[in-house]
């Protein structure tokens, strides 16, 4: 399939260009002196594949030039000559006022002018943009790229400047990698459905966990066990359908002896056993006050040595010596045990006053109780009763609401375990279809990657390695570099002259690598040969001309300043049907548009 002619409606100011098969150049001229040192010329050389874009029924940008500019271009109708696989031509029919309603004609000569064409003898006519491109995608008929649609890897063949920033990741592949990698992996021969996979499998697992800490939050953020909740449902709603029963029969005689029984078994066995409690720790503290008191020494060496002195006993010496000892050695003692016997006093203190905060609670309990017994309005019991189970059914939603969160927290575990179970599995399909596309040499991937290194070797004399790995997270990675001699990488792929020229090596590489398919058979590259030295040049054009050879169609832009410096009149590096425009600054009539710049 190639592109085989484009015109419009106004043909004064856009003259037809008609396409060959081979080799296609649009050829810029800066005839005045005083435009070479400009960098920009506006003459419409990179224009062209935008307006073949625009006729491939690319999507309304408002800021290209047809759009951006109305006064100057609603009034234009374009048509695109495209020659189809089987030899016939189809002609898509756009204007830029009502560019959302496409026509299509069917013919089988080239070089047709349809301008004038009258609405009936169209096969399709005013026919909506999606199903336009839907209409296209049928005529284009390019197998080899389903599932996908055939805009898809467009961008790979209608090189802009812009595209040639990255030679993998188009302008218009600005979304997730998740939109792009997987077409990208299918166009180098991998399984781009199952990375399709990997990558939906990816954002459930994503979905999942959030899902599952907004239902973790909605628990409060606190671990529950499951068999507690049930277990607090199961016994408030039993103690639910008690009280209702008892409402329903207006008899509380049942209530009475449940009141009755909590009271004596509960009540008073549960006071009665903090009372003991309580009367061992106040006797234990008043044994800690005793002794507390009995270990103070009351012996004074002075009080001694005073009464031995009126005695006529001599104290100094030796006997003043032991006494002063064995005080200290009990003081000691004393001390330590003293140290003992308040931290236990400390403790009773602390569990006695949390026996009265109990004994108080069980007393305004057998208050309560014992108003309820001796109540003898039965409206009153029935108002508390009723009270009382409007403060359970509130607990027993709660509990429904918590068992609700936590089955579906559940659920979503064991749906998060599976998801984790799916991506490692298709995780280790991705990497077993990429080592088995790697190592077999008739695939179509090293066949790609043999084409790939063949262009750069040619033009720089140099080997280049078109690479793809799966990276720890199960995704592929590209990358595409230019080897030095022992074939280490190195950093020349960096510049923009260099990468430019591994893009055009990509994209001719998979077009070869898909010639025995239905699949484009055209590359177009703005100004391909920017920058490179005059050798490169001509290896480059060389290079395209014998992929123009094999079938595939080359159209490329440029400025007549990067032609080879040994071309001349009389030895012009391209033929004369090679050239299917030649632009220059001398006026309107140089311009791709003939008519003032905007």
């Amino acid at each position: 399939m190639r592109v085989s002619r484009f015109y419009s409606n106004q043909g004064d100011a856009f003259p037809p260009i008609d396409f060959v098969d081979g080799m296609n150049v649009v050829l810029a001229e800066i005839r005045l002196p005083q435009n070479r040192s400009r960098d920009t010329h506006n003459l419409g050389k990179s224009t062209l594949g935008r307006l073949l874009d625009f006729g491939f029924l690319a999507g309304r940008d408002p800021k290209f030039f047809l759009f951006k500019y109305p006064d100057r271009f609603e009034g234009y109708t374009f048509f695109l000559e495209i020659e189809l696989h089987d030899g016939t031509y189809v002609t898509v029919r756009r204007s830029v006022a009502n560019h959302s309603r496409i026509a299509f004609k069917k013919h089988q000569l080239s070089k047709q002018d349809f301008s004038e064409l009258a609405d009936h003898a169209w096969d399709h006519w005013d026919v909506a943009f999606d199903r336009a491109r839907e209409i296209l995608d049928s005529l284009l008929d390019w197998r080899a790229l389903k599932p996908w649609p055939y805009r898809k890897g467009l961008g790979y063949f209608l090189r802009s400047q812009e595209d040639f920033r990255e030679v993998f990741q188009l302008r218009r592949f600005q979304n997730a990698h998740s939109d792009w990698k997987p077409f990208l992996a299918h166009l180098l021969g991998f399984d781009g459905e199952l990375i399709g996979s990997h990558y939906r499998a990816e954002d459930r697992l994503k979905t999942l966990r959030q899902t599952e800490e907004t239902v973790q939050s909605e628990l409060g953020g606190t671990v529950i066990e499951t068999g507690k909740v049930e277990g607090l449902l199961l016994l408030k709603q039993n103690e639910a359908a008690n009280k209702q029963a008892l409402l329903d029969a207006f008899d509380f005689r049942a209530g009475d002896r449940a009141a009755t029984s909590a009271l004596i078994e509960e009540i008073d066995q549960s006071t009665a056993r903090l009372n003991g409690r309580r009367y061992t720790l106040q006797a234990n503290r008043k044994k800690i006050e005793l002794s507390l008191k009995e270990d103070q020494i009351l012996f004074d060496p002075a009080d001694a040595r005073e009464l031995f002195a009126q005695a006529g006993v001599l104290f100094e010496g030796q006997i003043k010596k032991d006494f002063e000892q064995l005080l200290a050695f009990n003081k000691a003692i004393t001390d330590e045990r003293r140290g003992y016997l308040l931290e236990e006093r400390e403790e009773i203190d602390v569990e006695l006053a949390a026996i009265n905060a109990e004994l108080n609670a069980l007393g305004q309990r057998r208050s309560e109780t014992l108003r309820f017994l001796t109540d003898t309005d039965s409206f009153a019991k029935y108002r508390q009763l009723s009270s009382e189970l409007v403060v359970l059914k509130a607990d027993i939603t709660t509990l429904e609401r918590q068992r609700s969160h936590l089955h579906r927290l559940q659920e979503l575990r064991a749906e998060i375990r599976a998801a984790e179970a799916e991506m490692g599995q298709l995780q280790s399909r991705v990497e077993a279809d990429v080592e088995a596309q790697q190592f077999d040499p008739a695939s179509k991937f090293s066949r790609i990657r043999l084409f790939f290194s063949e262009v750069i070797e040619k033009v720089l004399s140099r080997k280049a390695l078109l690479n793809v790995y799966v990276n720890k997270l199960g995704h592929l990675e590209f990358q595409a570099d230019i080897l030095d001699e022992s074939g280490n990488t190195t950093s020349a792929a960096d510049g923009h002259t260099y990468r430019k020229l591994l893009c055009v090596a990509f994209d001719l590489a998979v077009l070869r690598g898909h010639l025995q398919e239905k699949f484009p058979r055209f590359a177009y590259h703005d100004g391909v040969l920017e920058s490179l030295d005059d050798r490169k040049k001509e290896n480059l054009i060389a290079v395209l001309r014998a992929h123009a050879d094999l079938g595939i169609q080359a159209i490329i832009t440029l400025i007549d300043s990067d032609l080879p410096a040994r071309v001349t009149a009389d030895s012009p590096i391209f033929d004369d049907e090679e050239i299917i425009r030649i632009l220059h600054d001398e006026g309107e009539a140089g311009r791709l548009f003939r008519v003032p710049a905007w």
